[in-house]
């Protein structure tokens, strides 16, 4: 099915003192690099504070670079934070706000299909010449169908189609475009997956890329191959994990640690390629995580403090859940060492990216354009609020704006349905609800709350039933 895009608006570049500057940037078309990680929670980088895992590559990025410190994720799970990303749309107008799936013809099941009529950020560097490719989790759809990556904008793929049997590190088969690559549970997927990444850079390097990688790492199972630890075999004191739904582990602590640090080492392998290529300095790399931390496959976030000072994990919309690790290496435009306090989230990438290529900004676009944050020059916007919707565990809702957020939890329980509030500045993490104290705040943020969604056919509350 052919897709039929529409724009409003016209390009123009960032103020400036007032004025709007009428030549384009002149940018040598950069490539970006835009690298995933799955269920990363921003304590577990150095460069956020972690002591006990050891992530050089990515913390290098960060002191090459520019570390965000109030980034927010699309989502707290894993498939509508994607479709949030590619689509600039947050969760109160994503067509994805759940991992929802369905069977395919193959008698596997894979995610709800991203709509054809959804403009991806694919597409928008498609626009503009690009050669694009999506390695890792897709998560928006299944084979031969309107929300396979290459039905997104997407020249190639390669990896888990499914988010669901991407909990498996040996998985029966993997997916190269729309044919099944049968592993036959003998290969771990995450280097596969990273060698086709660099297979996509080492070919297309003397050209415009956009390489979407999004590792499965260190999402549950809690596994790496050939006992690989690195040096943290023996370092922890383990808790063995022998529960259901993922594979047990001896040593859960040594080996997420080591999954991590696999992680940063093939970070690095980008690093590196892009370097030899020549494209380095030209080529725009981001890292960030789907979303905050977990709690699976034996993982222990507290041991690792893997949700930093915040409150909450995935699944949860505190800041634990939703707050990421951001960083953004542009050698020839960032400076090194660079930290940002913008408010910004995955719904801003789409926006960002049309300003940077000279591309209209689809219609329905949540986003702002963080690209002044990243050069320095022109006015930045500022949001005036983040919404979130998710539709698991009763129902949850938040809104963030001016430092201060409320959450509504069970929301399809009208017995056990609640709000809470909380001073973002005060209290980052959380602690103290406020929400008697504060009424008029309260009903100024439930407004915006019913305000900022419409309703979905497959995401509605009980209040919408």
């Amino acid at each position: 099915m052919n897709k039929i895009v529409t724009f409003s608006g016209v390009f123009l570049l960032p103020f400036v003192s007032g004025q709007v500057y009428s030549q384009k940037v002149q940018y040598k078309s950069p490539n970006v690099v835009f690298i995933m990680a799955d269920d990363l929670g921003i304590g577990d980088l150095g460069c956020y504070g972690q002591d006990r895992i050891q992530t050089p590559a990515i913390d290098a990025l960060a002191e090459q670079g520019m570390k965000f410190t109030q980034h927010y994720s699309g989502s707290t799970v894993s498939a509508p934070s994607r479709c949030v990303l590619l689509t600039g749309k947050h969760t109160g107008h994503s067509f994805i706000r759940g991992n929802k799936g369905y069977k395919a013809e193959d008698g596997r099941s894979y995610d709800l299909n991203l709509a054809d009529e959804e403009v991806t950020v694919g597409e928008i560097f498609k626009s503009r010449n690009y050669v694009t490719a999506c390695v890792g989790k897709w998560g928006l759809g299944g084979p031969s169908a309107e929300g396979h990556p290459n039905q997104q904008g997407f020249d190639y793929f390669f990896g888990y189609l499914g988010q669901g049997n991407a909990h498996r590190y040996y998985p029966t088969q993997l997916f190269e475009n729309n044919t099944p690559v049968m592993l036959n549970k003998k290969v771990y997927s995450h280097d596969m997956i990273m060698d086709k990444a660099l297979a996509f850079l080492d070919k297309n390097a003397n050209k415009p890329f956009f390489l979407y990688l999004t590792p499965t790492i260190p999402h549950a199972d809690i596994i790496v191959p050939n006992d690989e630890l690195f040096d943290y075999d023996g370092k922890f004191q383990e808790v063995p994990f022998h529960g259901k739904g993922y594979t047990w582990q001896e040593k859960p602590r040594a080996t997420f640690a080591a999954m991590v640090t696999r992680l940063d080492r093939d970070v690095q392998k980008v690093v590196d390629l892009l370097d030899k290529k020549g494209v380095l300095d030209n080529t725009i790399i981001i890292f960030t995580s789907d979303n905050g931390t977990h709690k699976e496959g034996g993982h222990d976030p507290r041991y690792f403090d893997s949700n930093g000072p915040f409150r909450g994990s995935k699944r949860d919309l505190y800041e634990g859940g939703i707050r990421t690790p951001f960083v953004v290496k542009w050698a020839a435009v960032i400076p090194e060492g660079s930290v940002s306090y913008q408010v910004s989230t995955f719904w801003d990438f789409m926006p960002t990216v049309c300003e940077l290529i000279g591309a209209n900004t689809p219609d329905g676009v949540d986003g702002i354009s963080y690209l002044p944050t990243l050069t320095g020059k022109g006015r930045q916007e500022q949001h005036d609020y983040l919404y979130y919707e998710f539709h698991e565990q009763g129902g949850k809702q938040a809104v963030i704006k001016d430092g201060w957020k409320l959450i509504h939890l069970q929301i399809n329980n009208p017995q056990k349905e609640c709000y809470e509030l909380y001073n973002m500045n005060a209290d980052p993490g959380e602690i103290a609800n406020v929400v008697k104290l504060y009424p008029r705040k309260v009903d100024e943020l439930k407004k915006i709350m019913k305000d900022a969604r419409t309703t979905n056919a497959n995401w509605k509350f009980a209040f919408e039933k």
